[in-house]
């Protein structure tokens, strides 16, 4: 089977499903990778759909931030 082959069976399942209504798409929080400004950890932070900026506190050191 060729990748083109393997990608329109794909596209052709994922159609057939949403007919079905079995597949909802749902859009949810964004997750972002953020580093400490003062330490340089990394951190996870979690992000409400629409929100670019969110204020966190470094997992390592404490140190109140925000994201850029």
């Amino acid at each position: 089977m060729s990748k083109q082959s393997m990608r329109e069976e794909a596209e052709r399942m994922i159609r057939e499903a949403m007919e079905k209504k079995s597949l909802v798409v749902k859009q949810g929080n964004t997750r972002i990778e953020a580093v400490c400004g003062k330490c340089g950890a990394p951190n996870r932070v979690q992000a409400a759909r629409g929100e670019t900026r969110v204020k966190f506190a470094c997992k390592n050191c404490g140190h109140k931030q925000e994201t850029l």
